[in-house]
């Protein structure tokens, strides 16, 4: 149980999420030579409340809603830190146009602002060092051929997802106290899957009349709890569609993934003694911001070998990608999204997603010893935004989680967040 808190703790502290698009500088040197410095950010902070239900106990897969574990106790904690989306500071190096090619460096360096990782037990409230990471550094060089991408930037596959949930720029989800090192959770588990960022070299067709196709070769993710080689590179892919048409602005995207590695072949392990998983899935969705300030969004995803976190959850939750003897489980889920402006400065926002996961014919048979996986996670988040300014917003929200074990027993939190966001 220890090993799978701290892999928990490992994947969590991953999720500290940005999109991989520069927002607009407010800074800008340079330019008399052809060369420019800009720098972009975010400053975030939120308090969260959170209550949550007695789990099922012991021989069940662990929840992302303990408190540590699946022990039948209940949780009630108020914390403060980031949200879903972290503080930021973002470095832009735009290099003179050469050949009629653009090239330009983004840095986008992600702290947490909270002192302790909040794990049970830890005081740590004279530790000003927050947990730092430099989630995106990579070049663009774009042309009339398209754009080519090289380097640490968000992944294709279910990157819209994500960037398209409201709770990117709130808190959403709280996990339990075991697992909140850095971030909350948005919908990641409960409706979409976490992509991660990852070094790659990405390639993106010109806009043909608002639809453009983009392909990658990137880093190899561990698929199961005992992979022991990953020969094969990550491939992904997505087509996407962005126009306006009479004042509403209609988005569409589609999204690929392929990968397979080789399971140890080490005596002792069970089923599939070195042979092969593999992830494959496909992720879509559709947005309309009507002029009227109505936006609607639906998103879902299915695969196979994907997990119920994290996008191919390795030995993540005792690796969900996989059941006990080395089959990929399939996986599916879900968001469905609407916000509405008020007025200039307020918005409205609800939206509910699931997660689920199928039992493979393995996890059908009820072994003993085997703990018994999760079968669905879902919650539903409802918003109200204040545009102070133009640069700095306080958001208000609610949000109801229920995570269910394939014997029907569940666990639910009630949860509540305020908070500020700046950006520039």
């Amino acid at each position: 149980m220890k090993k799978k808190a701290l892999a928990v703790l490992g994947i969590l502290a991953a999720v500290s999420m940005t999109t991989s698009k520069p927002a607009n500088a407010a800074v800008v040197v340079g330019g008399s030579n052809g060369w420019e410095f800009s720098t972009d950010g975010i400053v975030d902070l939120f308090s969260t409340y959170a209550s949550t239900g007695k789990g099922p106990g012991t021989g069940h897969a662990l929840s992302l809603l303990s408190s540590g574990g699946n022990e039948s106790k209940t949780d009630d904690r108020f914390g403060m830190g980031i949200g879903l989306l972290p503080s930021v500071i973002a470095f832009n190096i735009k290099a003179p146009t050469t050949n009629g090619v653009d090239s330009a460096v983004r840095v986008g360096i992600y702290p947490a602002l909270q002192n302790s990782d909040k794990t049970v037990g830890a005081n740590e409230r004279f530790n000003t060092n927050p947990n730092i990471d430099f989630r995106e550094f990579f070049y663009t060089a774009k042309g009339s051929y398209g754009e080519l991408l090289v380097g640490r930037a968000l992944n294709l596959y279910q990157g819209k997802n994500i960037l398209n949930d409201m709770t990117l720029l709130s808190a959403g989800v709280v996990p339990g106290n075991t697992f909140h090192s850095n971030t909350t959770l948005g919908h990641i588990g409960y409706g979409y899957l976490y992509t991660n960022f990852g070094p790659q070299f990405r390639y993106t067709t010109p806009d043909f009349s608002g639809a453009k196709v983009a392909v990658s070769i990137g880093e190899p993710y561990k698929i199961s709890d005992v992979s022991a080689k990953r020969n094969t590179p990550r491939m992904e892919a997505e087509v996407s569609y962005a126009k306006t048409y009479d004042g509403t602005a209609v988005q569409a995207w589609l999204s690929g993934l392929y990968q397979s590695d080789t399971r140890s072949d080490t005596v002792g392990y069970v089923g599939k003694r070195g042979d092969k998983n593999t992830s494959t899935g496909a992720a879509y969705g559709v947005t309309a911001a009507l002029k009227n300030g109505l936006s609607l969004m639906a998103s879902g995803y299915n695969g196979s070998g994907l997990g119920t976190v994290s996008v191919q959850d390795g030995d993540f939750l005792g690796s969900t990608s996989t059941d006990a003897v080395g089959e990929e489980r399939t996986h599916w889920g879900f968001l469905v999204q609407a916000t509405y402006k008020i007025t200039p400065t307020i918005v409205a926002g609800i939206n509910y997603g699931q997660t689920r996961q199928e039992k493979t014919d393995f996890d059908k048979t009820n072994p003993v010893g085997v703990e018994i996986p999760i079968k669905n996670q879902e919650a539903t988040t409802t918003s109200v935004t204040y545009a102070f300014n133009s640069f700095t917003k306080f958001t208000a929200e609610y949000t109801w989680a229920q995570n269910t074990w394939h014997d029907d027993k569940a666990q639910r939190s009630n949860q509540f967040a305020l908070g500020s966001t700046f950006f520039w």
